[in-house]
């Protein structure tokens, strides 16, 4: 199974099955080092400044992402 199969799959779960891997998945991370998690996140920010570079993503203003946010607790 490839990643893109297990991606997939995970994906048609219903939401609370997807929110409990997910939680699960987070868990697991809790065990890395603090030096690993770094490293991992700086891997998932150069892989969106790439995506955005390519064009193959877009961001959302800070400003919007705010209001939205806002909106949401009114």
């Amino acid at each position: 199974m490839t990643l893109e199969d297990l991606k997939r799959e995970a994906l048609a779960l219903s939401p609370e099955r997807r929110a409990a891997l997910a939680h699960d998945i987070v868990i697991s991370l809790e065990g890395l080092s603090p030096e690993m998690l770094e490293s991992l996140w700086l891997d998932e920010a150069e892989r969106r400044d790439r995506e955005m570079d390519e064009g193959s993503s877009t961001g959302i203003p800070g400003d919007e992402v705010f209001a939205r946010l806002r909106a949401r607790r009114e």
